[in-house]
């Protein structure tokens, strides 16, 4: 069998165990969790339960929202701590075997694109959940409204019906508003142990966004009807002490609605700046949603929003300085790769993606590119290939080819990517892309030349099918092998490549398919991409989650012991709900910024050590450039590397005849490019024709 290619050592083992029981661990707490949202709306989580763990729980410390934080809050925590350790321990047993079955293809047309089957099976479980809680909410709510209850209030009714189901409508947006900043945060640590990725998640970040808009609508809406229905429209302008603030909660919808709006595609397409600033409306809708319900029923929806913003303020601390920008190779085909200088302790996974800002082309926006560079093969240098297809990327492209510029600024965040390397396990890959879809196999490829060049190990046979509209693309394959003075002798990893240039009958003779090196001054400013949280970054997250979840809950019970409890004593009637919430909010928010801050300084030193041995970039001189340059189109590319490539002029690959054909007991196919090439190739490896084929669940959607 195929997974028996990779024999794990018995340290590989013992990770491997240990990954197992973290998964395990993980995996009941988290049913756990959901078992608390199943019960919610029945009458005996009501009556019964939720009194006794109110009884049990309440304290002079936390009040009414202590119950809810260690029952909603610190589970989701406690798992994304747990998630730090798995990924940590990922790296020590990389390339072992893995379970496929849940990566396979269920779905592949449709409003969600490609569907795996674990992304398939929770995706059914939440929409179960959803029509649970409504039915359950709305029956348990219709079986209390008579004609006499009704007209007890004065009321007729349906106007009574339709009251409560307004505010049934609110809550199940609040189970979406739960789960909905669990894909944005890249770096993750719980999507990976239920075998999901943030990128491949951003679809469900889309359409729970579109869920929570419509459900927090017709919330707002039904209310409005009732309230003009029942002569109560003043109800629109309330904002009391205690108790549900109407106007908060307004205010929150006009922004969601807003940012709800820029989502449109064609307006996102067009007016992306637009739709970018608009999503900052994040911050308005989340504290004023806190306003409106106040935050002991907002820690139910709390612990998603949490782990973003560690992530979010991680992410800031890394992108406020500019990083060193040593070279870029510039294509015939409109298409750059920039070489930024990386640090030693700085290491990631092939397909990793990082996001990219140019301030001299627009200083807010943030664009994705795959990394093409090995972190093994190429310790000291990152690179990303990025294509001229959109406004931005085009006008990258032109500061590039068309001026002489010696230095350019841009600040990065990440890279992120898969918690380990597993493609081993396969007798042969497949990997097929279209146009700049390329760019994420470059590191798979450098992965494998490193693997059998430095530790002489078996690895799959690799066949790499591209297509191109142009011949010009062809310069895309010089970035497959690194650039000069890093070993990159491929004899050893069995490669074929085809080539399909699909609108080119032949090879243009005046068409250029060499690139152009630019070499960049240094810079004394610049430093080189570094780990932000360091070495060990993935224990040193799990940290900052438990000492600042840790520092919050100290700092809230002071002041609800001291400053709260002696006005309210937890009767909830007394204090402001809205200074309340206003203190829980600041500090969380400090007590993030506390561990954060806390964290880079323990890292200060060793990044210091690692600058200085690193030392500064020398400078290049232009006769050292032209040399460099005149190095590079002789080596690349290698005699190996051309007898390993065949270019199909004038015609369109055909893929099943393609995917059919491999040879192999365990096939592992990816795919990048276009959505009906990625379609397409998704069909063939779910039809069951082919039961040697493996779909790998890689997404390069962000």
């Amino acid at each position: 069998m195929a997974e028996e290619m990779v024999k794990m050592s018995p340290s590989q083992e013992k990770y491997v165990r240990i990954q197992f029981a973290i998964k395990l661990l993980a995996m009941l707490v988290f049913l756990g969790w959901i078992l608390q949202w199943i019960v919610i709306p029945t009458n005996t989580y009501r009556q019964i339960w939720r009194p006794q763990i109110q009884a049990k729980t309440s304290s002079t410390y936390f009040g009414a929202q202590g119950p809810v934080i260690l029952t909603f809050t610190f589970p989701v925590l406690f798992i994304a701590v747990l998630g730090c350790v798995y990924l940590h321990t990922a790296k020590k047993s990389s390339n072992g075997p893995e379970a496929t079955i849940w990566k396979r293809p269920v779905l592949v047309k449709g409003p969600l694109g490609i569907v795996s089957s674990t992304e398939l099976a929770f995706l059914l479980m939440f929409i179960a959940l959803l029509v649970w809680s409504f039915a359950t909410y709305l029956h348990n709510g219709f079986a209390k409204i008579t004609q006499k209850s009704a007209a007890a209030d004065g009321e007729k009714v349906w106007e009574e019906k339709l009251e409560t189901a307004a505010l049934r409508l609110g809550l199940i947006g609040n189970i979406c508003l739960a789960f909905l900043y669990f894909p944005v945060a890249r770096g993750s640590t719980v999507l990976p142990l239920l075998g999901l990725t943030s990128e491949s998640c951003i679809k469900y970040h889309i359409w729970l966004g579109h869920v929570v808009m419509t459900l927090f609508t017709s919330h707002g809406i039904c209310y409005i009807i009732y309230w003009a229905a029942t002569t109560q429209i003043s109800q629109m302008l309330k904002w009391d002490k205690v108790g549900v603030s109407n106007v908060a909660g307004e205010i929150a919808l006009l922004a969601g609605l807003f940012l709800w709006v820029t989502t449109i595609p064609r307006i996102r397409t067009k007016v992306f700046e637009l739709f970018f600033y608009a999503h900052h409306l994040y911050i308005i809708f989340m504290i004023f949603f806190i306003f409106h319900v106040g935050i002991p029923y907002a820690s139910i929806m709390l612990p998603g929003f949490y782990l973003f913003l560690v992530d979010r303020f991680l992410r800031f601390l890394q992108s406020s300085s500019q990083v060193r920008l040593v070279s870029a190779r510039v294509l015939p085909c409109e298409a750059v790769e920039l070489n930024f200088s990386k640090g030693h302790g700085l290491t990631y996974n092939p397909t990793s993606v990082m996001f990219i800002n140019v301030p001299s082309i627009s200083k807010m926006q943030w664009h994705p590119f795959t990394v093409s560079s090995n972190s093994n093969l190429e310790p000291e240098k990152l690179s990303v290939v990025i294509k001229s297809e959109g406004t931005w990327t085009q006008k990258l492209y032109q500061q590039l080819s068309t001026s002489t510029i010696d230095r350019l600024g841009v600040s990065v965040e990440g890279p992120y990517g898969p918690a380990s390397f597993n493609y081993l396990r396969h007798d042969t890959l497949m990997l097929v892309s279209g146009g700049s879809g390329i760019t994420p196999f470059i590191s798979i490829i450098r992965e494998l030349i490193y693997q059998s060049t430095t530790f002489k190990c078996k690895t799959p046979k690799v066949v790499l099918i591209c297509a191109f509209k142009n011949s010009s693309s062809l310069s895309m394959l010089d970035l497959i092998l690194p650039i000069s003075g890093i070993p990159s002798d491929i004899s050893n990893l069995q490669l074929q490549i085809e080539v399909y240039i699909t609108r080119d009958e032949k090879l243009q003779s005046e068409t250029a398919i060499h690139p152009q090196i630019i070499w960049f001054k240094p810079n004394p400013t610049d430093a080189p991409v570094h780990a932000i949280l360091g070495p060990n970054s993935w224990l040193w997250l799990g940290a900052i989650i438990s000492s600042s979840f840790i520092i919050f809950l100290i700092i809230i019970g002071i002041i609800t012991r001291y400053y709260i409890f002696p006005t309210d004593h937890n009767s909830n009637k007394v204090f402001s709900y809205s200074m309340r919430a206003f203190l829980n909010m600041l500090v969380m928010c400090v007590s993030i910024a506390t561990a954060v801050l806390w964290n880079k300084k323990q890292n200060a030193k060793e990044t210091k050590q690692v600058q200085n041995l690193e030392g500064s970039t020398p400078t290049v001189s232009p006769s050292s450039m032209i040399y460099n340059a005149d190095r590079e189109l002789e080596s690349l590319p290698s005699q190996s590397f051309v007898e390993a490539t065949n270019v199909h002029y004038g015609v369109r690959p055909d893929l099943k005849k393609l995917l059919f054909e491999v040879k192999g007991s365990s096939v592992g196919v990816a795919v990048s490019g276009p959505k009906q090439l990625r379609h397409e190739v998704a069909a063939i490896c779910s039809s069951g024709l082919a039961e040697n084929l493996h779909f790998e669940s890689i997404s390069f959607s962000w």
